[in-house]
């Protein structure tokens, strides 16, 4: 059992992380064996995702104190917090492919910044592209004009090498 000063600085240092967060992941893990729990704790650390467990109630106490009104006791199960500190839509990526591969785990919601996300926008959220994906969209959309600029330049050329190599042949015969 947690003494009141530990129960105090667990919700401040989860308020800190969430008011630091770019997405955050709430699921419902209730009947979760062990090992795959830790394959997902170790598969989201791999991608800067913490997870925690936390009772609801200080759960909401945290959210309140990071200045998001949102009632935790309100989610079904035992809840588990996913904290995303560098990518929008990680956190939401990896929990929503385990769910699919295992009927225990249940998204209940999100938060995206502090706007309250509901369970289908999380699984929303994780269909979307991750930044890196974007970001390698974007370089090759902005490289194709480029690339198709330099290949009609390099067709002229090489029509104009193919008409003065005949020119040549012709002059030779």
């Amino acid at each position: 059992m947690q003494t009141k000063q530990q129960k105090i600085e667990l919700v401040k240092d989860l308020a800190e992380k969430i008011k630091n967060s770019k997405a955050v992941v709430f699921s419902d893990f209730k009947g979760l064996t062990v090992k795959n729990m830790t394959e997902l704790r170790s598969e989201l650390s791999a991608k800067g995702v913490d997870m925690k467990v936390f009772k609801k109630t200080l759960l909401t106490i945290a959210l309140k104190d990071a200045g998001v009104e949102l009632d935790a006791t309100k989610f079904e199960g035992q809840i588990a917090v996913a904290v995303s500190r560098e990518d929008e839509v990680e956190a939401a990526k990896i929990i929503a492919k385990m769910a699919k591969a295992n009927e225990n785990l249940k998204i209940v919601g999100g938060l995206l910044g502090k706007n309250i996300l509901s369970k289908e926008e999380v699984v929303a959220l994780s269909k979307l592209p991750s930044k890196q994906e974007m970001l390698a969209k974007l370089v090759g959309t902005l490289n194709a004009p480029v690339s198709g600029f330099v290949n009609v330049l390099a067709g002229n050329l090489r029509g104009l090498v193919q008409v003065l190599k005949a020119v040549g042949e012709s002059k030779e015969n």
